[in-house]
């Protein structure tokens, strides 16, 4: 933006001292504004990311009912406690297409959960109980470990957290949800039988009358060089999300990772938040092209382990969101 200042060229001097002043103005608006877009991003370390990706591997597969399950729940759990969220833990029971009764329980850790606006940062925590798309055969009845499927957008939100403990938000409510048995659906069956935990929490939310501006569902995020394509529902019912989220991508030099082309629509967490609590959510996933799946080589299958995961691209996301959050709390966005 710009002045144009009427100036009276009948007297030299008095034009001049008239241009001076003018200059003089502009030069305080300018530099006023640059102090209103000053921003303050915390660093994002992915080093810490990855360590809390390697913590929850740790625990073995997290599959609902087992041991493992509750142990990385209790420690996770605390681990948002510690750093200052508001921690809800939505208990529930649900039926698997496998007739099997699981106990189910979704996290959602709260910052200025009184705040109007508000952001909803999503994963899913739980372990595929089989690796049904491992090549090798042998592997077809274990569980999967889960690293990039479910504990890599999970490492990047309790690193989010963190950073909103030490670097406090004015204005602007952020809730982090790790949604439960998302990964114990029927390959042949239908789309119901997944994401149970998301399809809970959307028709009981953790508060009444929750409201979020908008979400970003993170899935499958952790592996080396990784191609985010615009998913078909988070265009269709999220696009100024996905515009916002593609922007700062290319606007931090990520372009070449966040690829500006629709890919078909999926069955993940974001579909049935938008549909059944309608709130617009994106799903940010991790789509190789020429894959025979269309995910990582590594879906499903024994493989999904900690070689699986790269610490930069743990950064590469976690830089875009961290900043999208204190665009966010300042308005500028």
């Amino acid at each position: 933006a710009f002045f144009i200042c009427s100036i009276s060229f009948s007297n030299t001097s008095a034009m001049n001292l008239k241009l001076f002043k003018c200059l003089f103005l502009l030069s305080l608006i300018a530099a006023a504004c640059k102090n209103n877009k000053t921003l303050n991003v915390p660093h994002f370390d992915k080093d810490k990311a990855y360590s809390f990706v390697r913590k929850q591997t740790q625990f073995g597969p997290r599959v609902p009912n087992s041991a493992a399950h509750e142990a990385c729940k209790e420690w996770m759990v605390n681990l948002f406690k510690s750093q200052g969220a508001v921690v809800i833990e939505q208990t529930f029971e649900t039926n698997a297409y496998d007739k099997q009764k699981l106990n189910g329980t979704n996290i959602i850790a709260s910052y200025h959960p009184e705040a109007k606006h508000r952001i909803l940062i999503a994963s899913h925590w739980d372990s595929r109980p089989m690796c049904d798309q491992d090549p090798d055969t042998s592997y077809m009845r274990q569980a999967v470990l889960g690293a990039d499927d479910g504990a890599s957008g999970v490492g990047i939100i309790l690193e989010l957290s963190r950073l909103l403990q030490q670097n406090e938000l004015k204005d602007l409510g952020v809730d982090f949800i790790l949604f439960d048995c998302e990964d114990y659906g029927d390959a042949q069956g239908a789309v119901e039988t997944w994401c149970l935990g998301s399809q809970y929490w959307s028709r009981n939310k953790h508060t009444a009358h929750y409201k979020a501006d908008y979400g970003i569902l993170l899935d499958m995020v952790g592996a080396a060089n990784p191609n985010y394509y615009q998913e078909e529902y988070s265009l269709q019912f999220a696009p100024k999300v996905i515009d916002k989220i593609w922007k700062l991508a290319h606007d931090e030099g990520y372009g070449q990772n966040f690829i500006a082309k629709k890919r078909q629509g999926l069955v993940d967490d974001h579909l049935f938040v938008n549909m059944i609590a309608k709130i617009p959510m994106i799903d940010i996933i991790n789509c190789p092209p020429g894959s025979q799946t269309g995910f990582v080589n590594h879906w499903h299958t024994h493989k999904d382990d900690m070689n699986a995961i790269d610490p930069l691209s743990l950064e590469l996301l976690g830089k875009i969101l961290i900043k999208l959050i204190y665009l966010e709390d300042q308005g500028s966005i």
